[in-house]
């Protein structure tokens, strides 16, 4: 078992690709605190966690990431827990802020970068002090994604965000290498969650949507994110740190300009306002605009 002993934090782990790493890193022999928003899916996820055996090695606190008080609870309640820190998976994500740039609001943008960027931040500030008390090192991985690469793959406000993301990890790592603390992103492409759904598409077309959006003939699911979480906690990547994984099918060497190839028709895109929530239980939120 590649993570034997390990203690991680997964903050967004109550779902998607979040639980789809969580139920990996148990398999590989961590244990787990699973840090989400959503109670009553972090309350699921616990209880599955028991269901496949794994009860004495999963914990979940509820946290929201954009309060730097509950990222740095999620961080002690791990040490609390199971006496130690070795790995963060700074996830938690919302699809944001979604229009017009000439439309969007304060509170709109600010909520974006709350959850998205801040989030990362506490993440990577509160492990780091356990890291470095410990003097064992650690292991930092961040959701960044495609959209952070590039101005046509995403939302306005989640592609900054993202890309905030990217660079943060980058900046991270440098600063914290001579603590062997390494610190990498993860940037998926379309994977299948909560967040990549529309509202108005079961899962089985939301699937097949998002099937024709990359060279490889599939999409992406949690497990082609877990699998690569894995590997950046793991020693295998010992001397990695400072990189963006991409984990796209194809995505981004194909060179999306997805808005025209397959997106929303772009009357449509600018005709709206919209707040993702992701996951969180909280509801998204639309406003309409005049033409």
């Amino acid at each position: 078992m590649r993570l034997k002993d390990k203690v991680a934090v997964i903050t967004g782990g109550a779902g998607g690709m979040g639980l789809s790493t969580v139920q990996r890193f148990l398999a590989e022999g961590a244990r787990v605190v699973i840090a989400d928003f959503n109670a009553l899916t972090g309350a699921q996820a616990l209880a599955d966690a028991g269901q496949a055996g794994f009860g004495d090695s999963a914990r979940f606190i509820r946290t929201d990431v954009a309060q730097e008080a509950d990222v740095a609870a999620a961080v002690a309640y791990a040490v609390q827990e199971f006496g130690r820190l070795d790995i963060i998976f700074n996830n938690a994500g919302v699809g944001g802020a979604i229009g017009p740039v000439w439309e969007m609001e304060e509170a709109e943008w600010d909520y974006t970068f709350a959850v998205l960027v801040k989030g990362v931040f506490f993440g990577i500030k509160h492990a780091t002090r356990v890291f470095r008390a410990q003097g064992e090192g650690g292991a930092i991985i961040n959701t960044a994604s495609v959209a952070g690469l590039s101005g046509g793959c995403g939302p306005l406000a989640y592609s900054a965000a993202k890309a905030s993301v990217v660079n943060l990890s980058r900046a991270a790592a440098v600063q914290l290498a001579p603590d062997r603390i390494r610190v990498n992103a993860i940037c998926p492409g379309f994977i299948l969650s909560g967040l990549t759904q529309p509202m108005q598409k079961s899962v089985t077309e939301a699937g097949q949507f998002l099937d024709r959006l990359q060279p490889w003939p599939r999409h992406g699911d949690g497990a082609d994110i877990a699998g690569t979480a894995l590997f950046l906690a793991s020693e295998d990547s010992g001397f990695i740190t400072g990189e963006a994984i991409i984990v796209d099918g194809g995505l981004t060497a194909l060179g999306p300009d997805l808005w025209n190839r397959y997106g929303t028709p772009r009357e449509d895109t600018m005709s709206k306002t919209r707040i993702n929530r992701g996951t969180t239980g909280e509801g998204h939120s639309t406003r309409h605009l005049n033409p």
